[in-house]
């Protein structure tokens, strides 16, 4: 897959079809949790799966990412994506970006040598979300998402400020 193919994939439009748990979300091994099945919208045989984890006990650290769901029995599922909340210390690295939100990119040099996720070659600090809930939102957004209000609607209610 070339970089083109794996951005195509990212921004595809998509539909949530089912979410586990289908309203709010359950805890397990110290985070919360919630599961979607998505399918791309021009292409319903293209698959995907997003997870949102959140630690319970450290909320700004948490881990949205896409999966795309591979026919080849050889690959699975591809992590395409991942956006992150600060989950460390300043100084385990030179960028600082584990104490601040940043994004993973699975990239076609580490998809050509076997990873089937992002590791460190692509990552962006960002500052376009802070939260939990203003990550999910931006992210759904980001991957093309076209019913997220449909799943995440306690996340839209009292939007006083954005225009919602």
């Amino acid at each position: 897959m070339t970089e083109q193919e794996l951005e195509d994939l990212r921004e595809l439009p998509k539909t949530i079809i089912s979410r586990n748990p289908r309203q709010g979300f359950r805890e397990e091994a110290g985070h919360r949790r919630s599961d979607l099945l998505l399918l791309a919208n021009s292409h319903p045989a293209l698959r995907f799966e997003v997870f949102l984890r959140q630690n319970t006990r450290y909320i700004e650290n948490f881990s949205l990412g896409l999966l795309y769901l591979t026919s080849e029995s050889d690959r699975g599922a591809l992590t395409l994506v991942r956006y992150n909340g600060a989950h460390g210390e300043e100084t385990l690295n030179s960028d600082r970006h584990f104490s601040q939100p940043h994004i993973h990119y699975l990239t076609a040099e580490e998809l050509a040598h076997g990873y089937l996720q992002p590791r460190v070659n692509r990552r962006v600090l960002t500052n376009s979300y802070a939260t939990w809930e203003e990550a999910i939102l931006i992210f759904l957004h980001d991957i093309g998402v076209s019913n997220a209000d449909t799943y995440f609607e306690e996340l839209l209610q009292g939007r006083l400020f954005d225009g919602d």
